[in-house]
């Protein structure tokens, strides 16, 4: 009777075993199909049809080898198509070369010397609408010895569990505003941002650099999001290195463009790269990934102030939107902080 129940208990663990590898090799199918066909349809094929029907062809192909045919011949020639596909894929090279929004047009860079930074293109717009703003770049002059903080924006255009993060760099001298950087998907004209989309070389990566006013206001204000600031816990020794590590992405950037990717090369993955020492970032957290989370992540690393309970202090963050219905923008860097105290300032 033992040797029974061993001989069952081994065709049930054999049974188990075959299930898997059989959900394992379905679910690899799929993958390599789905993401063969995405990829042809956001592919630098310059017709929207052509792309349609080629990635409709695609999907026949695999379905007709992997899943009638299946067998080594079928599998055989699905990948030499899907190695063609690759290296078609590796092909598409990211450009600073496109008709882009207005609003992302210019590429910052910075020159150092010494202490003393030009950031050039940096962006300070007046907003009237989301299309109807002035457009204005400026050059900049600061002083990297007199940074004394960083700042952490979370901005949400609706409530859940996405947002988009950036930075502001401030400085001892009050009459020297914040500089505020934003790393966004760089988008052509008339483009709407698309998350799945960015993960197939859709979008460019960029560095805006601007006033808070703009940077700020125009999410509070023509966006009608709701934004958070928080003051980090980094020293001024530490603040200096992150705006120097900024820096030489903004200057890389510049002269070699890079893909911006929803996973991998995105506004808070970047961020945290910025601030680990090594540029690795983080073990992996899925709050960097589902951002509108991170300022939760950041707490329990001890980057934000730990000495009220977090609901307060995120409270605290919370920008109230009046501050951009005032009529002085020039102290508008001034207002928000104002705002928000107890925060360790």
């Amino acid at each position: 009777m033992r040797f029974f129940s061993i001989a069952g208990a081994g065709r049930v663990w054999a049974n188990g075993r075959r299930r898997v590898l059989e959900a394992g090799s379905l679910m690899c199918r799929v993958i390599l199909v789905l993401w063969g066909a995405l990829a042809i349809y956001w592919s630098n094929l310059p017709w929207g049809w052509m792309r349609v029907l080629t990635a409709v062809g695609f999907v026949v192909l695999g379905f007709v080898l992997l899943w009638r045919v299946r067998s080594v011949k079928g599998w055989r020639i699905f990948a030499g198509v899907f190695v063609g596909l690759l290296i078609w894929w590796a092909s598409i090279r990211p450009t600073h070369d496109r008709v882009w929004k207005i609003e992302q047009g210019v590429l910052p860079r910075a020159v150092v010397e010494g202490d003393m930074v030009m950031l050039n293109g940096m962006r300070n717009f007046d907003y009237r609408t989301k299309s109807d703003f002035e457009v204005r770049y400026e050059e900049r002059v600061v002083d990297l010895a007199k940074i004394k903080a960083v700042d952490f924006f979370i901005s949400y255009w609706k409530p859940g569990p996405v947002a988009h993060t950036f930075v502001s760099f401030v400085f001892e001298d009050e009459d020297t505003p914040p500089v505020c950087v934003s790393i966004e998907a760089r988008l052509e004209n008339g483009e709407v941002y698309s998350a799945l989309a960015s993960c197939f070389k859709q979008a460019e990566l960029i560095y805006v650099v601007g006033e808070e006013r703009d940077i700020v206001g125009s999410r509070m204000g023509v966006r009608g999001e709701q934004v958070y600031r928080y003051r980090t816990r980094a020293t001024p020794e530490q603040a200096r290195r992150l705006f120097v590590t900024y820096l030489e992405s903004i200057n890389e950037l510049a002269d070699q463009p890079e893909f911006y990717h929803l996973l991998r090369n995105n506004c808070t993955v970047n961020i945290d790269r910025h601030a680990s020492r090594d540029g690795k970032g983080s073990p992996f957290d899925l709050r960097l990934l589902l951002n509108g989370y991170v300022d939760q992540f950041m707490y329990e690393k001890g980057v934000l102030d730990t000495s009220v309970p977090f609901e307060e202090l995120r409270r605290r963050a919370l920008i109230d939107d009046k501050v951009i219905s005032q009529e002085t923008p020039a102290d508008f860097s001034e207002r928000i902080r104002r705002e928000l105290e107890g925060q360790g300032e």
